[in-house]
């Protein structure tokens, strides 16, 4: 594991802490003739071989700066937005993990190992809980809530609120509560209701105001009750898989 954190340390200080806002602009206007690339991507490779002390393992440092060339390459080309960097993340942490992998001689250990976690009953059970709390669960809100949303954009034709805001607070807020309950935490669920109160309900003197205050309630008391009970039963599917066994 000190060699998988060793080379995560050396991605954080490279693609983040040692490339200047300067380098990152001129990557984006010229692409492959920007020399900062080459110069980022020469420095990624110089930091993780000093990084991990092994001066006979040239080989993993320059396999990490010519997929981290190709992958910065790649992104360079498409449009600057959180999904792509969230991607291009991702593509780094693949090739840390490969990385890591090879040198701890990990693909006879660590696999196999993987893929039980895998086959586990509690494993699968939590992955489809939180796959459930993020996307059907915000469809049947969506849906429940559907004639006051419309109701309350018809008294508000001009948009008030930001794009999607909604939909990704309740996401949020659903994974949060969920993680909550998972973790016997539920003292913190009081908390996150009064956070949003404060924030989501303001003046209340109007009538149009009243009904997004009573639409916004709606929505999250069955968004947490949504996450709550998902939360409750995937504990005690989880509990009974301990409890046999299995």
């Amino acid at each position: 594991m000190i060699i998988l954190l060793k080379l995560i340390i050396a991605h954080i200080i490279t693609d983040f802490v040692a490339q200047p806002n300067k380098w990152v602009k001129d990557k984006k206007e010229k692409r492959y003739k920007s020399i900062y690339l080459y110069l980022h991507v020469m420095l990624t490779g110089a930091v993780t071989y000093f990084i991990l002390g092994d001066p006979y393992q040239w080989q993993v440092p320059l396999f990490i700066a010519i997929t981290h060339f190709i992958i910065d390459l790649w992104k360079l080309h498409k449009e600057d937005n959180l999904i792509y960097f969230l991607v291009d993340q991702i593509f780094h942490l693949i090739v840390l993990g490969i990385a890591w992998l090879y040198l701890s001689k990990g693909f006879e250990e660590v696999m196999p190992v993987f893929f039980e976690v895998l086959n586990n009953e509690s494993t699968l059970s939590l992955i489809i809980a939180y796959l459930i709390i993020i996307w059907p669960a915000g469809y049947v809100i969506g849906k429940a809530t559907v004639k006051w949303r419309i109701e309350i954009e018809a008294l508000t034709p001009e948009r008030d609120s930001l794009n999607e805001a909604g939909k990704w607070i309740g996401i949020f807020e659903r994974l949060l509560v969920m993680t909550f309950v998972l973790t016997d935490q539920f003292s913190a669920i009081g908390f996150l209701i009064a956070a949003k109160s404060i924030l989501r309900f303001g003046d209340k003197s109007s009538a149009i105001q009243r009904k997004q205050t009573e639409y916004v309630l709606v929505g999250t008391l069955m968004s947490f009750t949504f996450a709550i009970f998902l939360g409750i039963i995937t504990r005690l599917i989880i509990s009974y898989y301990k409890a046999y066994g299995l």
